[in-house]
């Protein structure tokens, strides 16, 4: 009995090791790729190389019990989803479910059951020699192992709902197949929703579509860099977004790439009918929305449904009009309204014209937007443009305006905000007799008098508090104009300041809704003026990514000051020659900002603005470290059909141009100057001019001389050692050829002749590397202060079609 104890043991174990071979190992928590031998299950992660983007199982909201397979970014707080395999198969168990290579070489998701739900549906791939890897793109890659460049399948080619850079939208003239974009059908539903934005191959534009029947909206034509109805689609509004529409022998289609690998990116269909623009708030945790198609959300068609008015008061979209219900209250809560609304009360009105109880009444609304779906008839006034309407039971509303209009069966696309007035029919309960609705007028207004003079003389400083907050607030696309009591609330009475400068203080505020504000209250009144005045008229039309936004401004009482958006790492000074440190990548990026910044003003604005006074104090940081140029208030604006202009000398000494001291008139090669010695001034991390030595032993001179970095950084520069003149704090991750790029396009920014100075848009083409930027010419006062010979050999900034000149430098600085 023993012996077959023995060889029972024996033979169990025997069993569980062979179940332990031949069961296929599942794919690590982390890992980038799946294999033959590996499969994906429950929470665990198909990660790309970098961590950008995550494959795995997700449930969408908290009361779906349903599990997708689904792609979303793996470096933010939020999880985003922005692809879904199997949207309208998912499974109801994810820890019993797979995602593996199947024997025909193919990605095959399986239920519990063991069921193909989705598949890749690619041919020409094996079990053995076939991987899916998570690209650090966003792209699924269906590839042979040994020859990755062999690419079967790619999620790239399956959009769902969102679009990310690098993916192309439109035509495949190969396959045949027109790659759209669908919305999810709420919140809590991945699968296919009424909105869609695709490629009208035959116009050649994107459109986007409801229900695949309405089109409601349409970008016009590619005028060659963006298109005619969303110029913001193009590539040149935003400089860290670039699009690209292209018609080759391969398709039609559109692409779009982020310039900066900092900024995440990406475009939705939205669930609320919209194409929307994200990018990712690192400072806040959340997703902001730039631009969105159509802008105006209540242009979306039916998006309310049946008796739904669309409001887009950023805290509801739709609510259902007077003696109307949500048809499925559920739904409108996760965002999906297309059901509509329903009666509360029948109508009695039949379809043989008969009545039972009380007559139907009609209901006034106002200021609305009538749909579209009206019958018109000559009917000379509103009384018997109400009776056609009354005797007919299909008759849902009328409105009179010169003629009457009728509606009949479901009312959609209803707006407020419109200015129209129509009458809606409702069952008699829910429309008040006159008689009744007067004296429920009446009761109310005298209830409704003595409790208002009865709590205003009670609680009038708060109320005359809390109007004045409410009143506080920021326009859209207009300066708000604040009252001196707003501001002095909203910075505690000027109690924390931000800086100094010339022209006044900068305090912190904070407005009732939460926004954090800089606000700037300018000292001496009759230079507050002028300051005033040019800061107004100057920012306060100009909007752009490295521009300072001027948000309002209160002039009252000869108090003159301007609230602007807060920049929480303050000016570039107190990081370049402060305590705190910027890596070269950092450095590199905020010159690069404020080389676009200025090209805006000078070449962009509808007048070219000079600024006047470029200087690290009057740039300013976000929480991204993104610069914004700020204090407009010495700026010049100089007609387009001007090339110069004679101005009294203003500015900073250190970044003046020559030309500024030579009392001639300048041009916008003045800020260019400015900005070359700015420049020097992020390479270094050091005042370009200060007493004593700070360039290190290669720099030495006489105790009490001034050290002048411009100079040591051309003497450097020429002789090929330029390691030297970066900042220690920023040596480790420096790249060299940026360093020598940046410090050449230093030496051309503060020529001493303006002529040879280049335009800002040679320099943001310059730091980009379109093209080698070659050697400048070294200015004669830097030549007398470094001993330098009389001429060097040096080229003109040149593409690589360009030959190169030879230019001895005494020709050009004398």
């Amino acid at each position: 009995m023993a012996i077959a104890r023995k060889h029972s043991l024996l033979y169990t174990f025997i069993t569980f090791l062979s179940l332990l071979i031949s069961r296929k190992p599942h794919l690590a928590l982390g890992m980038s790729a799946i294999t033959a031998n590996q499969t994906l299950a429950g929470d665990q992660k198909l990660t790309s190389a970098k961590g950008k983007f995550v494959l795995g199982f997700f449930k969408p909201g908290n009361a779906s019990n349903n599990w997708y397979i689904g792609i979303w970014f793996g470096n933010i707080s939020q999880q985003t989803v922005i692809w879904v395999a199997n949207r309208e198969e998912p499974v109801t168990n994810a820890g019993a479910s797979k995602l593996v290579i199947s024997s025909d070489g193919n990605l095959v998701l399986l239920n519990q059951n063991r069921t193909i739900v989705w598949s890749t549906h690619t041919k020409n791939a094996s079990f053995d020699s076939t991987e899916a890897v998570m690209l650090d793109t966003g792209n699924l890659v269906l590839r042979n192992r040994s020859n990755t460049s062999i690419v079967l399948w790619q999620s790239f080619d399956h959009l769902t709902h969102a679009w990310l850079p690098g993916s192309k939208l439109g035509l495949n003239k190969i396959t045949g197949v027109n790659q759209n974009l669908i919305s999810w059908k709420d919140e809590n539903n991945p699968s296919p929703g009424l909105f869609s934005f695709q490629l009208d191959p035959k116009e050649q534009e994107f459109f986007l579509w409801w229900h695949n029947s309405i089109t409601y909206w349409r970008s016009g034509k590619w005028q060659g860099n963006f298109f005619e109805n969303a110029p913001e689609m193009g590539s040149y509004e935003n400089t860290y977004i670039t699009f690209n529409f292209t018609n080759d022998e391969t398709g039609f289609y559109l692409t779009y790439w982020v310039l900066d690998d900092s900024i995440i990116s990406g475009n939705i269909m939205s669930i609320s009918g919209q194409l929307q623009s994200l990018i990712w708030n690192k400072f806040a945790e959340q997703w902001s929305i730039p631009t969105a198609q159509p802008k105006d959300q209540c242009s979306v068609y039916n998006l309310c449904g049946s008796f739904g008015s669309c409001i887009d008061n950023n805290l509801h979209t739709c609510q259902c009009i007077k003696g109307f219900t949500e048809k499925n209250p559920v739904n409108w809560g996760s965002g999906d309204y297309s059901g509509g609304c329903i009666r509360k009360n029948p109508l009695q009105c039949t379809q043989n014209g008969s009545t039972k109880g009380k007559k139907d009444r009609f209901y006034k609304l106002n200021n609305m937007v009538l749909p579209n779906n009206f019958k018109s008839f000559e009917i000379d006034n509103l009384k018997d443009c109400e009776i056609a309407c009354s005797n007919n039971c299909s008759c849902t509303a009328y409105a009179y305006n010169n003629g009457c209009s009728l509606w009949y069966g479901d009312l959609v696309n209803l707006k407020d905000n419109g200015g129209e007035t129509f009458y809606l029919r409702l069952a008699a309960s829910e429309v008040p007799t006159t008689s009744r609705k007067k004296r429920t007028i009446v009761i109310v207004s005298i209830a409704g008098l003595f409790l208002f003079l009865f709590l205003t003389f009670l609680l009038f400083p708060i109320i005359r508090k809390w109007w004045r907050l409410r009143s506080m607030k920021i326009s859209r696309g207009t300066l708000s104009a604040f009252t001196y009591q707003d501001l002095v609330y909203i910075t505690k009475n000027f109690s924390e300041t931000l800086g100094k400068g010339g022209f006044g203080s900068v305090y912190k505020g904070t407005l009732p809704n939460s926004t954090v504000v800089a606000v700037k209250r300018l000292r001496d009144i009759n230079q507050s003026d002028k300051s005033f005045r040019a800061e107004v008229s100057t920012i306060g039309n100009i909007q752009h990514f490295n521009l300072i936004r001027l948000l309002g401004f209160c002039c009252e009482k000869g108090r003159k000051l301007l609230v602007y958006e807060y920049m929480p790492m303050g000016s570039l000074d107190k990081h370049l020659f402060g305590s705190a440190s910027l890596t070269w990548k950092i450095r590199y990026q905020i010159a690069l900002g404020i080389s676009r910044g200025l090209l805006y003003l000078h070449d962009e604005c509808r007048d070219c603005i000079i600024h006047c006074d470029i200087k690290p104090e009057n740039i300013l940081l976000n929480e991204s470290f993104v610069p914004k140029i700020a204090d407009f208030g010495l700026a010049k604006l100089l007609g387009r059909e001007f090339s110069r202009v004679l101005t009294s000398m203003r500015g900073t000494v250190g970044y003046l141009a020559p030309e500024w001291i030579a009392g001639s008139a300048i041009t916008t090669k003045a800020d260019v100057y400015s900005y070359g010695m700015m420049l020097f001034e992020i390479i270094s991390g050091k005042r370009n001019r200060k007493e004593g030595d700070d360039l290190g032993d290669a720099s030495q001179e006489e105790e009490g001389n001034l050290s002048f970095f411009p100079a040591f950084a051309a003497n450097k520069l020429v002789e090929g050692d330029i390691h030297c003149l970066l900042d220690l704090m920023s040596v480790d991750d420096c790249n060299l050829e940026e360093l020598e790029r940046a410090v050449k396009v230093a030496l051309w920014c503060v020529q001493i002749e303006e002529d040879l100075r280049p335009s800002m848009r040679q320099v943001v083409q310059m730091l980009e590397g379109q093209f080698n930027v070659n050697m400048p010419p070294i200015p004669r006062p830097f030549q007398v202060l470094t001993e330098m010979p009389d001429s060097i050999n040096f080229f003109s900034i040149t593409t690589s079609k360009t030959p190169a000149v030879k230019v001895p430098m005494s020709t050009l600085d004398e």
